[in-house]
């Protein structure tokens, strides 16, 4: 009797382990998916805009639960972000495998255009960047009978076959498609199925009227004939309005191991009124896509963050610790820096146990690569805690914790060399034009430690000297730091920094550990 509870109960928990999921399926700021399989083995790509390593590279085995693996661009001589605008740098890739080799495909938009990397293991080095002339961006590529195709947006959707080792165009560009008449046709993807090829690309804009909308012909280059149903994706209609996911669209579409369909796309979680900070994020809904027929995304073309349907037999990763104790010698995949960083200004090693960060004269507000290493805020609910020792003689040093949209648009909690032996706490807002600082407070003692809690409308600041009882400094609405009021593409980031007015400095803070819950 025993044996057969336990196989029963076996078999309870593998049905279990096949039904339903939680969107995002990678939450934060981890915008315009892509997806590629090889066997039963997933892998995803996002866009990184300004952020350093450029492309943050995912696996998974049910494409549901991601471990990230990597970046597929992890030195300066494959991303140059030097000065890049806010939102500009890395725009949305492509990830697809072919006779056993990956490549990734991408957007600098800050130098260079069109350039794709590639290599046979996606958790190691990518190549230097192969360089393509045809313009446009969201590239994307399909490969059939020894035949590599290019998509981007230049004008439409414009089709030409590549040589991807060289980057070569071997055929004249053509435009095949324009879409459905929403402004911004972008991020085509190129399937075969049936005997047909299907053009999905995205409209609308990557906001509250942004969908998906597909064609399909019978020659890859066109005449393509527009879906009659047309978005398949999107939550501008009625029956998605007051969804807490919005902004529906740049999707990819991908065929499981078991023949099932499946959808990975962006879109964000509004928090206060209309506006959203997380950036726009990486949901996943499953496509029927019968025989000769379109693909049906959910039923009815809307996803929702209790996913109640049938997926792959589940493989859950090992989560992340909340805390960063900084005791190896790299950071982990989910820090990043701004730009291109001075490698000379960050150290786990100075101090074993502790992230020693060396000053810049370059501060949070510049276009620029300030001395800063971010972790994104990945939930509307959550609680952001360092500890930091800063060590100066320069009035108006300063190291802390700020909450990160860009460069304009940033709340900052932090200690600030007053003269030798007095230093300060000083909560500081910096919204367009508008530095404000809200308080300042004495300190006492070498360390201070430094808190964020948000929520859909507020973050909260406190701050303590014993790590035991925090005292609240302020707080300010989230919505001033926005999508909506800030612009861009990006989300927030928690980011650790250190800033000097002074060349000659020889500051440095000692950051003991970083706890997100």
């Amino acid at each position: 009797m025993k044996k057969l509870f336990l196989f029963l109960l076996g078999i309870s928990g593998t049905l279990a382990a096949q039904q339903g999921y939680q969107n995002p399926v990678i939450p934060g700021f981890h915008p315009d998916p892509s997806v590629c399989n090889v066997g039963e083995d997933y892998y995803l790509v996002n866009s990184s805009f300004e952020y350093f390593p450029g492309v943050p590279i995912f696996h998974s085995k049910d494409l549901i639960h991601w471990e990230q693996i990597g970046h597929c661009l992890t030195r300066d001589s494959q991303v140059k972000l030097e000065k890049c605008w806010t939102s500009g740098g890395i725009f949305a890739p492509t990830i697809r495998y072919n006779d056993g080799r990956f490549y990734m495909i991408t957007t600098n938009t800050t130098g260079g255009g069109n350039f794709l990397v590639h290599t046979t293991d996606p958790a190691g080095e990518w190549s230097e960047p192969v360089w393509i002339k045809q313009g446009g961006i969201d590239p994307s590529l399909f490969f059939e009978d020894g035949k590599c195709y290019l998509v981007s947006n230049p004008d439409g959707i414009v089709l030409s076959e590549i040589n991807p080792l060289t980057g070569e165009i071997l055929s004249a560009p053509k435009t095949i498609w324009n879409g459905t008449g929403g402004r911004y046709p972008e991020g085509p993807h190129i399937y075969k199925k049936d005997g047909w090829y299907y053009l999905l690309i995205s409209e609308g804009g990557t906001e509250y009227g942004h969908k998906v909308t597909i064609a399909r012909s019978r020659k890859i280059d066109g005449v393509y004939q527009s879906n009659p149903a047309n978005p398949i994706l999107t939550h501008i209609n009625e029956n998605a309005q007051s969804s807490p996911i919005q902004g529906t669209g740049h999707a990819d579409l991908i065929q499981a191991h078991d023949g099932s369909w499946w959808m990975v796309c962006l879109a964000f979680r509004p928090q206060d009124g209309t506006h959203h900070l997380l950036g726009r994020e990486t949901f996943l809904a499953p496509v029927r896509w019968d025989k000769d027929a379109w693909p049906v995304v959910n039923g009815d073309g809307t996803i929702a963050l209790q996913m109640d349907v049938p997926t792959l037999p589940q493989h859950p990763v090992a989560e992340l610790p909340g805390k960063t104790e900084f005791d190896g010698n790299t950071l982990g995949f989910e820090w990043n820096y701004l730009r291109n960083p001075d490698r000379s200004k960050y150290s786990l090693t100075q101090k074993k146990g502790y992230l020693r960060l060396y000053p810049s004269t370059i501060s949070l507000d510049e276009n620029d690569s300030p001395t800063f290493v971010g972790h994104r805020q990945e939930d509307i609910d959550f609680t952001g805690t360092t500890s930091v020792a800063l060590h100066s003689d320069k009035a108006n040093d300063e190291a802390g914790l700020t909450v990160f949209m860009n460069s304009s648009f940033h709340y900052d909690l932090f200690v600030r060399q007053e003269k030798a032996g007095k230093q300060s706490l000083v909560l500081r807002y910096r919204l367009g034009n508008i530095s404000h600082i809200e308080k300042e407070i004495p300190l006492e003692g070498p360390t201070a430690y430094l808190q964020v809690k948000g929520d859909k409308q507020f973050y909260t600041f406190y701050y303590s000297t014993d790590n035991k009882t925090f005292h609240p400094v302020g707080k300010a609405n989230t919505r001033l730091l926005s999508t909506e009021t800030a612009g861009g593409f990006t989300g927030i980031y928690l980011g650790l920094y250190s800033v000097t007015a002074d060349k000659t400095s020889k500051t440095y803070a000692d950051f003991d550990w970083f706890d997100y819950d």
